[in-house]
């Protein structure tokens, strides 16, 4: 056996060496890993929106912008309600049985809370963007018999207040309802359904 006697700056330096090099691996590989998650465009275009509704008064409509289309959420009155199942016999689809929403969304208002509508902005005929006429009757320019809704110029296509199209309408079908949840009792999340998925 033979005895060799250790150079212990050579040692540091080695150690020091493979440190150096570790750290910069470390560096060169960040943004090649992180090349691989989606952008920060595409990760936007598809993420859940947070939308806080404490501030929207009964009546009132509060557009925001989902996967590049506009999302509303109306609050709807009591009169409001009183009136979707009225005039279940002119509308084209008024059970929602067309594949138009998630599963849980059930029944006339088409939505989690009865008060609260949400509903992607965006007529089934060839895509424009309905508006809300929620005044009833000659009060609305639509004729007596309007019991509120949407209405899209483009073609004449009329949505009630559950975004139920009617019949006689060109757009086919009722409008999307998108997936949603409630984090709270004040703030809804649009694109993230009751499971979080």
């Amino acid at each position: 056996m033979s005895e060799q006697k250790i150079d212990g700056g050579k040692r540091t330096w080695i150690i020091a060496s493979g440190c150096a090099g570790a750290v910069g691996a470390g560096f060169v590989a960040v943004p090649f890993i992180s090349s691989f998650q989606p952008s920060e465009r595409a990760r936007a275009a598809g993420a859940p929106v947070e939308v806080d509704i404490s501030g929207i008064k009964p009546g009132e409509k509060l557009t925001v912008e989902w996967r590049g289309k506009p999302v509303w959420v109306l609050k709807r009155t009591p009169e409001m309600l009183d009136l979707l199942t009225k005039h279940d016999a002119v509308l084209t689809d008024p059970e929602s049985r067309e594949d138009q929403q998630p599963d849980y969304i059930k029944g006339p208002t088409r939505s989690i809370k009865p008060e609260v509508l949400v509903a992607v902005g965006v007529c089934t005929h060839l895509g424009c963007s309905p508006t809300l006429k929620k005044e009833i009757g000659a009060a609305s320019d639509m004729g007596a018999e309007w019991p509120g809704g949407y209405y899209c110029p483009c073609h004449n296509s009329r949505f009630d207040l559950s975004a139920r199209v009617f019949k006689g309408s060109p757009a086919p079908k009722n409008l999307v309802i998108p997936p949603h949840r409630y984090a709270n009792d004040t703030v809804v999340v649009i694109g993230e359904d009751t499971k979080g998925a």
